[in-house]
């Protein structure tokens, strides 16, 4: 009976390195072997943003560093913070960074949705000044940004305005500035009526108002000429929002963006029951770039 079940577990242990057709990268089940002089580590961030200290934390992977680090933005609210994806990245040899925008989560000031993308800019900025990439581990010549849902508006218009990050993931990404440009505003408020705990300075009033006259001209579209050159992962479900991320992919691809992967997943927004996969297309993915040229840091 013993020896039976032992054949079961390996025969199910073989079968779980495969998902799809796609080969799930060791990270997604297995710890990494233990490096006494470089353990893995996590690190409270305070990252500077126009006047204010934004909250974040560092994964630090096990091994000498500097390592590549991928910047994970969250969605609205943000109870969604895919630290799961977090911790598989690490555990594949990259740093990865979460942060919470100004007046979300704890750090200090009032939401405001355009601030949001000036805020990833900021994380980007701090990763990159010299003393905190040799402070934390940071390779400054390998960053790479994620964003889920609202998080992956934030991602497409940082990734535009900064040619020298590696690529850039979109997770069922939501585009703020077409939502509020499309939505009349009573269906606005209700919509932000269900998105603003854990926000601060805000009302769904607020909210849709903000949304609607303060982010024009941050749409995906105008996101594109910025991201022609950008490899791109772009990660849809069965939320209703594929059909913007779908015209990104093709606007791209008409740019001539040949680095543009485009995978649907038969899931929910939150990628609930999908989570391997999400972890195998992003670490897979992920392995896939090439740093630019010059000396590492």
């Amino acid at each position: 009976m013993i020896h039976r079940i032992a054949i079961l577990a390996a025969c199910l242990s073989i079968m779980s390195i495969t998902i799809h057709g796609q080969a799930v990268p060791n990270a997604v089940f297995t710890d990494p072997p233990v490096d006494p002089a470089h353990p893995a580590s996590m690190a409270v961030l305070h990252i500077p943003s126009h006047g204010m200290l934004i909250n974040g934390v560092l994964y630090t992977p096990s091994g000498p560093g500097p390592h590549p680090t991928l910047v994970i933005c969250h969605g609205l609210p943000g109870n969604e913070k895919n630290l799961d994806l977090a911790q598989a990245v690490r555990r594949t040899g990259w740093n990865a960074v979460t942060f919470n925008y100004r007046g979300s989560w704890g750090s200090p000031g009032q939401f405001r949705f355009a601030q949001n993308i000036e805020d990833a800019a900021a994380v980007l900025a701090f990763l990159r000044v010299p003393a905190n990439a040799a402070r934390l581990g940071i390779d400054t010549h390998r960053i790479a940004i994620a964003g889920h849902s609202m998080g992956g508006w934030v991602t497409a218009n940082t990734a535009a305005h900064d040619p020298a990050l590696l690529g850039a993931v979109l997770i069922s990404a939501a585009d703020m500035s077409a939502i509020g440009q499309k939505l009349p505003r009573d269906r606005a408020i209700a919509l932000m009526a269900d998105n603003m705990e854990a926000l601060a300075g805000v009302t769904a009033e607020s909210m849709a108002d903000d949304v609607i006259a303060k982010t024009k001209g941050f749409d995906f579209a105008s996101a594109v000429d910025g991201l022609a050159a950008m490899p791109m992962l772009v990660l849809s479900s069965n939320d209703g929002l594929e059909p913007g991320t779908d015209a990104l992919v093709k606007a791209l691809q008409a740019k001539g963006n040949k680095n543009v992967t485009a995978v649907h997943a038969d899931t929910d927004h939150g990628w609930s029951d999908h989570r391997i996969f999400l972890e195998t297309q992003v670490i897979n993915w992920l392995g896939t770039l090439s740093p630019p040229p010059g000396p590492a840091q």
